[in-house]
């Protein structure tokens, strides 16, 4: 099994990146968890209160069961991925099923920032684009996706992404293997990854 761990700032492109190296990979090889489904769960916190919550911060995610879930998928063992909502900033009472697969990538803003986490990656990679288009990315995606007015997401980026990225994200880039810079357009760099990956696989048919 090849554990890929792929970070990034919010609106940096991971979501292209691993859904490019997912489908030039052999159907059924490869399985996904996202940093997002780990959010906490809010549900005892009025709705209000769960708004305000600051989702760039370590703190807002459960690590201690990404990471034991991660070492279940090693051990062969399948695991329940929750499903968390950021119109309700709650988890789902449903789950997702995730069956050990080959290759396993791990993507989510700040998955380089815990050790334990970070150690149980073969390969970390750091998708890296420019901070006007992570913000326009943000944009359009919070307010199709996540129903937020402009407003609000622009007071949202200067108060907590911003600098959270700085203190948090962009430093987890020296614990990274490989930078991808451009996102999901630098298809060169993709491209030497999933050769990466394919290697791997040949190793473990043999």
């Amino acid at each position: 099994m090849l554990i890929i761990g792929i970070a990034g700032g919010t609106g940096s492109g991971k979501t292209t990146v691993v859904k490019k190296i997912v489908d030039s990979l052999p159907n059924g090889e490869v399985a996904v968890l996202s940093q997002d489904s780990y959010y906490r769960d809010n549900s005892d916190m009025p709705l209000e209160e769960r708004q305000k919550i600051n989702f760039d911060h370590p703190k807002a995610l459960e690590f201690g069961l990404l990471i034991n879930h991660l070492k279940k998928l090693k051990e062969g063992i399948s695991v329940e991925e929750p499903i968390y909502s950021y119109l309700t900033c709650t988890r789902s009472h449903e789950t997702v099923t995730v069956f050990p697969k080959k290759i396993i990538i791990v993507e989510g803003i700040l998955i380089l920032t815990n050790k334990e986490l970070r150690d149980l990656f073969d390969i970390k990679v750091f998708v890296h684009a420019d901070p006007d288009d992570r913000l326009l990315r943000v944009i359009k995606r919070d307010t199709i996706e996540r129903g937020r007015s402009v407003d609000v997401v622009l007071d949202r980026y200067h108060n907590s992404v911003k600098p959270m990225h700085e203190e948090f994200i962009e430093p987890s880039k020296t614990y990274a293997d490989l930078i991808l810079p451009q996102g999901g357009n630098n298809l060169v760099a993709i491209n030497i990854l999933t050769s990466i990956i394919k290697m791997d696989l040949e190793k473990q048919v043999k």
